[in-house]
Formats: structure tokens, C-alpha cells, sequence
């Protein structure tokens, strides 16, 4: 099922949900460790697991981060979205990795600004 294309649409309709956890980025994943996402670059995995998890098993964990997903189902061409979203979080200065999957985008931010980030976001659904 193709997601929606309309920024108008997207934007009120983004829900955004803070996830409890503290997440990191790393560049290496040993069996046992579940990732959140993972990417594959030319220098090897990067991946995004819980900071938990980084801990347990002596990952060098990078970039303590919230997790928010934005509840909208947004297609994988739809132009704009999260251009929108990135420039209203720089525009309070808050850093954002985003991560787009097949149904929702996700976004990390900060793990100190993630409630400057949600009430940015609301903002924008209000907007």
C-alpha cells in the first residue's frame, strides 16, 4: 500500500511518538545484539541499538539519542516531508539523524532536547 504524498497531509497527520529508550549509534554489532536499524556503508554496519544494549555488551556508542517515529504512513517519494521537519528542528537547534522506513519515518534526535523536539513537531502538525 503506496503512503501519501501530500505535505499538507503529512505534516497534520505526522503523529510523532517519543520512544522511552535511549538509543546510540555504533559501528559494530556482535551476535546477540539487536539492532533498531542498520545501514551498510563502505567503512563496515552502522547501526542504531539501545544504549542498554551498547552497555551490556562494551559498544562504543555514539550520539545518545530519542527515538521518534512519525506515525503518518509517507510514501518514499513524497518530496519534502522531512526537509520540512529537519529545518524546523535546526531552527531550534536541535540535531536530527532521520531514518526513513517503508511505512514511517524516524527520527533521532538528542536524547537532552527530545522534548524540545516533540513540541517542535507539534507545532508543525498545528501549523
Amino acid at each position: 500500500m503506496p503512503g501519501d504524498t501530500d505535505l499538507d497531509r503529512l505534516l497534520a497527520g505526522m503523529e510523532p511518538l517519543l520512544h522511552p529508550r535511549r538509543y546510540v549509534f555504533v559501528s559494530d554489532l556482535p551476535d546477540g545484539v539487536e539492532a533498531l536499524a542498520t545501514i551498510r556503508e563502505d567503512e563496515g554496519l552502522s547501526a542504531i541499538v539501545t544504549a542498554a544494549d551498547a552497555e551490556t555488551h562494551g559498544l562504543a556508542g555514539a550520539f545518545p539519542c530519542a527515538g521518534i517515529t512519525l506515525r503518518v504512513h509517507s510514501a518514499l517519494d513524497a518530496v519534502g516531508f522531512l526537509a520540512v521537519i529537519t529545518r524546523a528542528l535546526a531552527d531550534a537547534g536541535i540535531g536530527t539523524n532521520p531514518v526513513a522506513g517503508f511505512h514511517h519515518d524516524h527520527l533521532f534526535v538528542p536524547w537532552e532536547r527530545r522534548d524540545d523536539a516533540m513540541a517542535v513537531l507539534r507545532a508543525l502538525t498545528r501549523s
